[in-house]
């Protein structure tokens, strides 16, 4: 625990070493807490339905790939992966620490959004647990989007083709939980869009969280694929330093 705690101070220290984490953390919080203020003055509805609708494809298109890019491929082009992996230092520790501090800036981020049910308890009545239940999806949500890009990122040691791939990658698992595109899918191999929107896709697990409805099964899915991302990134990192 005590090696993971060392990574983690590590990591999360870095995030505040350069101004890109704070300019990509005030665009997150601005761009959705923009895009729902005006969907709330225009429709007037005292819910967070709107936000977390795009957060999906926020988070897994521009903010995670941004703050998980450079976590390996970082290492990798300064040349200190090799000396980091040859600590005496589980390698699954290593890649705990970076992945909690990369969590953790993400939770402050998504922090800075609260302004909104805060601003809705004052202006209206909002249903408690839809918030309560999106939030909780976004932080799965967050945990398993970070995961996939850690284990990018240590393939890479150019930053913005980690910041890419993982945006692609990310995308993938958000537009094929979306009902119409599994149908286009299933229009050129029957069966397969069906099947990867009920078992890959991450916006139907993460829709029925949001909507404060607590499915065992959507749990399920967001850890088992964020503890297979994280097992493959460890097992490729002593892979590279065996």
């Amino acid at each position: 625990m005590n090696d993971m705690k060392i990574i983690f101070k590590r990591e999360f220290e870095a995030y505040f070493y350069s101004p890109i984490a704070y300019v990509f953390s005030v665009i997150f919080i601005f761009l959705n807490t923009g895009l729902y203020m005006f969907h709330f003055f225009f429709f007037g509805n005292a819910d967070m339905r709107a936000f977390f609708s795009s957060l999906p494809l926020v988070l897994g298109m521009i903010f995670i790939p941004a703050i998980s890019m450079r976590l390996w491929s970082e290492e990798k082009k300064l040349g200190t992966v090799e000396l980091l992996l040859t600590l005496p230092i589980k390698t699954v520790h290593i890649v705990l620490g970076k992945y909690l501090a990369s969590l953790a800036f993400y939770l402050v981020a998504l922090a800075g959004t609260l302004t909104i049910p805060i601003v809705l308890l004052f202006l209206g009545k909002p249903d408690i647990g839809p918030i309560f239940g999106g939030y909780f999806g976004s932080i799965l949500l967050g945990a398993f989007f970070l995961a996939i890009g850690i284990f990018i990122s240590a393939f890479f040691s150019d930053q913005i083709i980690s910041l890419i791939i993982t945006s692609l990658v990310c995308g993938f698992f958000v537009l094929i939980g979306w009902q119409y595109v599994p149908m286009v899918v299933d229009g050129w191999i029957p069966g397969l869009g069906s099947l990867l929107y009920n078992y890959v896709g991450v916006t139907r697990h993460f829709n029925d969280i949001e909507r404060g409805v607590i499915d065992i099964r959507s749990i399920i899915y967001f850890l088992s694929f964020t503890t297979l991302f994280l097992y493959l990134n460890t097992k490729v990192l002593e892979r590279r330093n065996y």
